[in-house]
């Protein structure tokens, strides 16, 4: 099962500063029931108490601090960089991590930033423990709880991580590093790559292209995974969807009566005006591709990138 780490807070435990959680029930029953979630709480994984005095990110020069929020001189960003490298070997081993928003060690946007007198610098830090973790992960799949409020945050997120999954298994975790396990994986998130960014597709494909005499692979292989990641960071829209929608149907041409066609066209432009979820004409294809096999298509991670239990596509 895939392991994904979340703030402990965001699934129920209560250990917010003030005694209390800020459970997410999508995260803590749906998402339960496709991943293995790992809760974590920075700050009380270094030692601080629940309930405890609030804490903030102060800046001293270059550098950032966790400081108590009302005493400058209560340092505590020693405690917190020790219990992250506690927690690397973990980390590496997940595909995706949900942190609590708003918080001074897990925000991932949007945290106040203060200097050393007290004073309000800008709004537009970042939780001091997931500073570490971009630095060292850059291309974990990451998200807050509340932007998995919205549908096109939530799917761009759940789709990382079962892409980031697969690169890990497929291409990461060979025995070695082999440029036809790339090209093999590219070929699979071909249209799924081209319904999120159509520019990045051009470029990943340059990137494969390069693989059969690249000198040293290992850096290839994690710079198409960055921007594989980039490229799936941002919600699709329906524009884009039709386009990969009707690219598939071309597969079909030759094969399909001019009725299911014409069924199949009527399908895609519904969804296309709004009137259909995507379900219903990936189902359609999914129908003719059962009664005509294609293997590139039967491939294609497009088709069901993650469990229809989900209902992203609903």
């Amino acid at each position: 099962m895939i392991h994904v780490a979340v703030s402990a807070c965001v699934l129920g435990d209560n250990v917010r500063f003030d005694g209390g959680h800020k459970r997410s029930a999508f995260v803590d029953v749906h998402l339960s029931k496709h991943f293995k979630l790992m809760p974590i709480c920075p700050e009380v994984g270094m030692g601080m108490p629940v309930p405890r005095p609030p804490i903030r990110v102060t800046q001293s020069g270059d550098a950032h601090k966790l400081t108590d929020s009302r005493d400058v001189q209560i340092d505590h960003t020693e405690k917190l960089n020790d219990f992250y490298q506690g927690q690397v070997s973990k980390i590496s081993k997940i595909d995706g991590y949900i942190f609590a928003a708003k918080s001074p060690t897990c925000g991932i946007e949007r945290i106040k930033v203060y200097d050393e007198q007290g004073g309000l610098i800008h709004r537009k830090g970042m939780g001091l423990f997931v500073q570490h973790l971009v630095k060292d992960f850059p291309h974990l799949p990451i998200e807050e709880d509340g932007r998995l409020n919205d549908q096109g945050l939530r799917e761009s997120f759940i789709t990382r991580v079962y892409v980031h999954q697969h690169f890990r298994h497929d291409v990461q975790q060979r025995e070695e590093y082999k440029a036809r396990d790339l090209v093999e994986f590219h070929s699979k998130h071909k249209l799924l790559v081209m319904a999120y960014s159509p520019q990045m597709y051009r470029e990943l494909g340059r990137l494969v292209a390069r693989s059969g005499s690249h000198h040293h692979l290992p850096t290839l292989f994690n710079e198409y995974l960055g921007l594989l990641m980039k490229a799936l960071s941002k919600p699709t829209n329906r524009k884009k969807h039709t386009n990969v929608l009707m690219h598939i149907q071309g597969y079909f041409k030759k094969v399909l009566d001019k009725q299911d066609k014409q069924e199949l066209s009527l399908q895609i432009d519904k969804y296309r005006r709004g009137y259909l979820p995507l379900m219903a004409p990936v189902a359609l294809l999914q129908h003719h591709l059962n009664h005509f096999p294609n293997d590139y298509l039967s491939q294609q991670v497009y088709l069901q990138p993650y469990p229809e239990e989900l209902g992203l596509r609903a």
